[in-house]
């Protein structure tokens, strides 16, 4: 093995010793929380094929393919069956080809095996590679998994590889910052929300109070575990680690031939006009950028590495996206707002742009909640926002029809904000109240505890 990989491949010395000496697994063993993400129950087991893990920059895509390693060796897999690579110091396919080939004559004749290629897609014509193997049979015995920030290269995977990527149930998997669900899991703090509730009133009023103070933590940390843990550790987001993040934007922007300028210019439109209804024409005149189709690219490329979240309006009578009609922008995770906003407004003052409290303001609070719980019904269903003689913040297209839901996240509701929610028969109403109730004639329930169940829902998608 090239003398490089061997720090991400300490179990070939030491299999008994691989969590303690591997740097990511060594690090999260130091860490108040620590995640077991349930894609590792998902993963191939003895199940030969191609496998892709997408997600966004510092979700702990590394730390899982390292937790999921450290299984296998715990199930007997041998310590020379189970090889990681690192994308980013191998070339183009031809690099790849000789670490594929110096991998597989390792392992005994007719052994299982392991082999990982981390950020898959910083190596040049990498899919060539992947297929010459396959096609040679080469990988017969082999369950490869391959990984990326860019999640359109699951996609090109699947149109690449045809007829090529095993049998397995599942191929692709996605992860994603923890959930609210999560989140609250991981605390253990909740004791009595189990699978089983069917309603809040069900719930003691302390358990409701702790779900509350958890969803306030969460609009900070959001489901990123290193922020987790920091406010676990020192009260607050250091500043170090909302930077870690912003860089990796810049950096895996830039390395996409893109523009810093620019970058910073569309970040700090999404963020001043964080939930409200925005064209490409109308974001490139307010910009210095000349094209409304610069604007779009710069947007798509923050969605395909899982930092942006676009919410089209719907189109009741197509249950799809009203291509004519203004969008929404949005950051995928709270976290990833408060690390955008610490590098776009700097201050001298290092103790400045740790995060500590949620937002006071209750406009911007609300904004930041509206798109929490967006980014959460996207993980599911397809998601939009209502735009007719009034505005609904999100529907939802499950079972056929649409689901819109208004959120309300004031401490008072006035019915003349609710007109167009109340012309649903199915709408609902997520506020700070910590009862079910109604208004207008619409059900008005406490969000964090409807957020609890959709994060529920999560549980099986891979």
């Amino acid at each position: 093995m090239d003398p490089r990989f061997l720090p991400h491949n300490s179990h070939r010395g030491s299999p008994t010793r691989f969590s303690a000496n591997d740097p990511q697994l060594r690090h999260l063993a130091g860490c108040p929380f620590r995640h077991r993400s349930g894609l590792l129950d998902r993963f191939p087991r003895r199940t030969a094929g191609i496998f892709t893990l997408g997600g966004g920059r510092q979700t702990g895509k590394s730390t899982l393919l390292k937790q999921w390693m450290a299984e296998l060796l715990e199930d007997g897999v041998p310590a020379i069956a189970v090889s990681y690579l690192s994308g980013e110091l191998i070339d183009d396919h031809h690099g790849l080809m000789r670490h594929i080939e110096e991998h597989l004559s390792a392992v005994p004749h007719g052994e299982f095996n392991y082999l990982i290629v981390d950020e898959v897609t910083y190596i040049r014509d990498w899919d060539k590679a992947v297929k010459y193997a396959a096609d040679a049979g080469m990988l017969d015995l082999t369950a490869l998994v391959v990984t990326g920030s860019d999640l359109s290269f699951l996609q090109e995977a699947r149109m690449r590889f045809p007829g090529r990527r095993g049998d397995a149930a599942v191929n692709d998997f996605h992860l994603r910052p923890l959930a609210f669900n999560e989140f609250v899991v991981l605390e253990a703090k909740v004791t009595d929300a189990d699978d089983q509730f069917e309603e809040p009133f069900d719930l003691s009023e302390q358990t409701v109070d702790l779900i509350f103070d958890a969803f306030d933590r969460y609009l900070l940390h959001g489901g990123y575990l290193a922020a987790i843990n920091d406010m676990a550790e020192h009260g607050a987001i250091r500043p170090s680690t909302l930077a870690t993040y912003s860089d990796w934007i810049r950096g895996d922007v830039l390395k996409r031939g893109k523009q810093e300028a620019y970058l910073r210019e569309v970040l700090s439109a999404i963020v001043t006009r964080y939930t409200s209804q925005v064209t490409w024409n109308g974001l490139a005149q307010d910009l210095s950028i000349d094209h409304p189709k610069t604007v779009a690219d710069y947007v798509e490329l923050l969605e395909r590495m899982d930092a942006v979240a676009v919410l089209p309006a719907l189109r009741e009578d197509k249950l799809g996206p009203a291509p004519k009609k203004a969008k929404k922008l949005t950051f995928c995770d709270p976290f990833i707002l408060h690390a955008v906003r610490a590098w776009l407004e700097p201050s001298s003052d290092p103790f400045k742009n740790q995060i500590l409290v949620a937002p006071q303001d209750p406009v911007w609070a609300s904004q930041i909640v509206e798109a929490c719980v967006a980014s959460h019904f996207k993980r599911l269903f397809p998601t939009y926002y209502i735009k007719a003689q009034g505005e609904v913040d999100i529907a939802y297209v499950h079972d056929g029809r649409f689901w819109p839901v208004e959120i309300k996240w004031t401490n008072q509701l006035r019915p003349k904000t609710l007109k167009q929610i109340a012309r649903y028969d199915n709408g609902a109403i997520w506020s700070k109240s910590r009862h079910v109730g109604e208004i207008e004639g619409v059900e008005v329930r406490p969000l964090p505890i409807e957020l609890l169940r959709v994060g529920k829902s999560l549980a099986g998608i891979p």
